[in-house]
């Protein structure tokens, strides 16, 4: 299975790693995650096909909706292979090529998510602030170049990073501690220096979650203060109804993150599989919560996905 030479090889593979301890459950796991999964592959489908076939819905905040779906579909679809190859066949092997492409796959999709989650805020100050301009303002070639600006700065962050790691030597380790391939765990398998990724990574993290969850923040801030200054009780309610979904968007996305990474920074007695099932899940989370948030919440969903 690997390739050595002194005390350096070239790993054909890497392990990935289920739920350490808890193999003879496997099955009872299957169902669960099988259900997760296509609940967010047919739920953001759905939204996209729903979009996609009604004119009437190419207005800026569907728009913004359907690239929403179609992250988290890239994400729930990058992580699927080897979530549910564990879990169903107890498949743990995957090639050093297929887990670079995963890495690049899953992290590029979640930039690109949370970049659109802010240009979803943005989009609800808009409407707010200037109701009378907000199609003047979110013209359709403004939005199309903010899909391809977001698109673009998605991959292009995360370009460098597998050729980094596929130059780097290894020395006797190659098993990750999750079920798919992230950058942090294979940043950590390296004997050779892996300074310049480290410094890339955090780059990347602060310059995409940390700025986007600031600049959100900022935009509700603006929001707060324009509905306070809507004179009527009725307007200022209607106006921040209009931001529940997506207020209920960026909790699912970012709550479960920060719970996840306060586990694994401070929680050092809980049980090994208690995280990485709470990492195996939080990537799940908002793919299979969003598009119920968004069919509940918003009646021309509903209205055209029963036609």
């Amino acid at each position: 299975m690997l390739v050595f030479n002194s005390s350096q090889f070239t790993p054909k593979y890497f392990l990935l790693t289920g739920l350490p301890g808890l193999e003879t459950l496997y099955p009872w796991f299957v169902f669960p995650f099988c259900t997760m999964y296509l609940v967010a592959l047919v739920g953001n489908s759905l939204i996209l096909t729903v979009i996609k076939k009604n004119t009437s819905l190419h207005q800026p905040m569907y728009l913004f909706l359907a690239m929403l779906a179609f992250a988290e579909l890239g994400v729930s679809a990058s992580t699927l292979p080897t979530v549910l190859g564990i879990f169903l066949f107890g498949a743990n092997e995957i090639c050093f090529e297929a887990c670079l492409l995963q890495m690049f796959s899953i992290h590029s999709f979640s930039i690109m998510e949370s970049g659109v989650l802010l240009a979803m805020s943005v989009d609800r100050f808009v409407a707010i602030y200037n109701p009378l301009r907000y199609t003047a303002i979110l013209t359709l070639p403004r939005i199309a170049g903010s899909a391809a600006v977001l698109g673009l700065k998605s991959v292009t962050l995360m370009f460098p990073l597998p050729f980094l790691l596929k130059h780097l030597p290894f020395c006797g380790h190659n098993v990750l501690s999750h079920s798919y391939c992230l950058h942090s765990d294979l940043i950590q398998l390296p004997c050779g220096n892996t300074r310049p990724n480290s410094i890339l990574g955090l780059c990347i993290v602060t310059s995409t979650f940390g700025l986007d969850s600031l600049l959100i923040v900022i935009s509700y801030m603006l929001i707060l203060y324009t509905v306070l200054g809507i004179s009527s009780g009725e307007g200022r309610r209607k106006a921040l109804g209009t931001c529940v979904s997506h207020m209920c968007a960026v909790l699912v996305y970012y709550v479960p993150m920060i719970s996840v990474a306060l586990v694994h920074r401070f929680v050092k007695q809980a049980a090994p599989a208690v995280r990485l099932f709470l990492a195996n899940v939080y990537l799940l989370v908002p793919p299979v919560l969003n598009p119920i948030i968004y069919s509940v919440k918003t009646k021309q969903i509903q209205k055209k996905a029963r036609v």
